[in-house]
């Protein structure tokens, strides 16, 4: 706005530490940073900086205005960027949270066909394990393999479903009992996918019995990736996603526990702040997420909702 650019030449000189430098930053010649900064300084009745030869410094009248109006022009200039990319739907910039192993492995053929399709939208990409709060986080969306919240605050929107498999190595069996149904299958044994120790409840289910058993707490990781990698050196048996556990079971490194009975799959959501109506920079983003997932077959989901 014009009404900030006084300021914005002031800090830049600040920041620059000599007019010459300001005009070359904000690409104004030398003569006009000149005559803003002195237009500012008889608005203000103050003068802010002191000229020498060699540098150009802060008076202590200077030193105050920069400190307090810093602050204001990029808390300006950061609401004005949300805005802004909230009333395009192909320029912005994007900020996404994921889950670790699914980011890993899904999300940079995504965000590169992302970014061909869409060149001017910037991408960033956090990736953790932990359930964060998306309004904490400041950011537009956040994908997550789980059940529905139970937060009335979260937009969610389910894309499709995520089977799961229990497995564990074939080594295993080789100390331990091969489990005949969930009733012989101790939760000491059950490596737990849970936050702060917690330990993961299990249900199992064959035609139409469903039996329930609490998981260890011995190992308790929030990491798929890392609970895999113990099933496979024989320390347990783990309950995840299919994606995680594909290859293994084709090479053998780990086996399904118990095949007569099912998990009951997750689902691959997209968690949104409480908007009205989806901006239109994060609609695009989510009809191209759907999109892709429904074409990507290498992790086979599972159906889509209807």
């Amino acid at each position: 706005m014009q009404t900030l650019k006084p300021i914005r030449v002031f800090l830049a000189v600040v920041a620059e530490g000599s007019f010459a430098g300001a005009a070359r930053a904000l690409r104004m010649t030398p003569a006009s940073v000149t005559r803003i900064i002195a237009q500012l300084e008889g608005d203000l009745g103050q003068q802010l900086l002191l000229r020498t030869t060699r540098q150009v410094s802060l008076t202590g009248a200077g030193a105050m205005v920069a400190a307090r109006y810093r602050p204001v022009i990029e808390e300006f200039d950061r609401v004005s960027d949300e805005i802004a990319r909230t009333t395009r739907p192909d320029r912005g910039r994007l900020a996404i949270n994921a889950p670790m192993s699914f980011g890993m492995r899904l999300m940079p053929g995504l965000l590169g066909s992302f970014r061909l399709a869409y060149p001017n939208i910037d991408v960033d990409l956090q990736l953790t394990d932990v359930l964060v709060d998306i309004l904490d986080t400041h950011c537009d969306l956040a994908i997550r393999i789980s059940d529905p919240p139970g937060d009335k605050s979260t937009i969610w929107r389910r894309i499709c479903q995520v089977p799961r498999q229990i497995v564990a190595a074939p080594s295993l069996f080789d100390r331990v009992a091969r489990p005949e149904g969930p009733d012989d299958l101790p939760g000491e044994l059950c490596l737990s996918y849970g936050h702060r120790g917690g330990a993961e409840t299990w249900t199992l289910a064959r035609a139409g019995v469903r039996r329930s058993l609490r998981a260890g707490t011995g190992i308790v990781s929030n990491n798929g990736e890392f609970l895999y990698e113990m099933a496979v050196a024989g320390n347990g048996v783990v309950n995840l996603p299919e994606f995680l556990v594909r290859d293994g079971l084709a090479s053998g490194a780990v086996e399904v526990v118990l095949p007569d009975w099912q998990v009951p799959a997750l689902n691959l959501m997209l968690y949104y702040p409480p908007y009205d109506r989806l901006p239109p920079l994060v609609a695009t983003f989510t009809e191209f997420f759907e999109a892709y997932i429904r074409e990507v077959d290498s992790f086979d989901f599972g159906a889509a909702p209807g």
